[in-house]
């Protein structure tokens, strides 16, 4: 739940590879029939590149503030300590998603890299620096059917093996947050079962000119959880915290977790969704692949009743319909559950 823009703007699939564990890697030179809805008014960012622009187009020029001149290292969780130790880790995992909504998964058991890049969504606002692919991976029965069954089976194959890794980190992330918020894991298992769940990989190109454009513009994530893998090391996301933008350096192996307004609304505000954008690099593409996590589309987004006993709900409650139909008839922009408080 990412992308506003729905999912038949996204046109001209150009390129990916990916080296996953237990697969082969996979080269793809062109696959522009892969979806088959070309739009001659419009090129891919990473097309534009390779005419050696001398100036930067008046679309993508964007204004925005300025960040903090040094990277910032967020919380690092590490997964095997909680195989191992005891309360203390769910307490430092408690606190990284109270004060800062993101943070670092390492020894997650999740190896694999994604290279590429995909498709431009196109909207009426001004235009990000990068080409985006956005599929909704679950419910399989809500996936489009052009879309994945015609991948070629070897690239299929792997990116259902990384899928399929990324869903068993993310249910035991939301059963860690259950009991750290003292929920019944029940209510959570619930809400998640069948879940709406998506896959956005994003293709940074290098820009002579990286101050004037936006790589993503800021937003926080409609999604309970999101997972992010920075697949070739270069920087580039920005978290903004106390009304400074910072950036963010992370470790190679680690996967970057940040909670979405969802959790937010669950938690009735304990927890806090992040507001973050991407910036682009003079010199180096930056390639990154996230997955999204939602509840199910029988679900109720609300407060969690576990949390209300000694305190008023700050936000509605609606259903998981209405939410979607909401986050998705906006821009990407802010935050949506600003929309929701009462």
């Amino acid at each position: 739940m990412h992308s506003h823009v729905p999912l038949t703007h996204i046109y001209d699939y150009k390129y990916i590879s990916t080296k996953h564990k237990k697969h082969t890697h996979i080269s793809i030179a062109s696959y522009s029939s892969f979806i088959n809805m070309a739009d001659s008014e419009h090129i891919s960012v990473q097309e534009l590149i390779k005419t050696k622009i001398q100036e930067i187009a008046h679309k993508y020029v964007i204004d925005q503030e300025a960040a903090f001149p040094s990277e910032f290292s967020v919380p690092i969780i590490d997964m095997k300590n909680f195989f191992s130790s005891s309360g203390s880790e769910l307490e430092k995992f408690h606190s990284a998603c109270k004060e800062w909504g993101i943070f670092q998964l390492v020894n997650h058991g999740v190896d694999g890299e994604f290279e590429g890049y995909g498709q431009n969504l196109i909207g009426d606002h001004k235009g990000e620096w990068g080409d985006r692919f956005y599929m909704i991976t679950n419910p399989i029965r809500r996936r489009k059917p052009h879309l994945f069954p015609e991948l070629p089976h070897s690239l299929r194959e792997s990116l259902e093996g990384f899928i399929s890794e990324l869903q068993k980190v993310a249910k035991w992330l939301l059963g860690l947050i259950a009991e750290a918020l003292k929920m019944d894991v029940k209510e959570m298992e619930e809400m998640f079962e069948d879940g709406m769940q998506s896959v956005r990989m994003n293709y940074y190109p290098p820009c002579p000119e990286p101050d004037k454009v936006i790589g993503l513009m800021p937003h926080s994530d409609g999604s309970a959880v999101t997972i992010l893998l920075q697949v070739n090391g270069v920087q580039g996301l920005q978290i903004k915290k106390a009304g400074i933008w910072m950036p963010l350096k992370f470790l190679n192996e680690a996967l970057v977790v940040n909670l979405g307004d969802i959790v937010e609304v669950l938690s009735n505000g304990l927890y806090k969704s992040i507001e973050h954008r991407a910036t682009v690099n003079s010199e180096k593409e930056r390639i990154s692949i996230g997955m999204f996590f939602n509840p199910n589309f029988e679900a109720n987004v609300g407060p969690s009743p576990a949390l209300l006993g000694n305190q008023k709900p700050i936000f509605k409650t609606i259903s998981m319909k209405e939410y979607v139909n909401g986050f998705f008839s906006r821009r990407l922009q802010g935050k949506f559950l600003d929309s929701m408080r009462i």
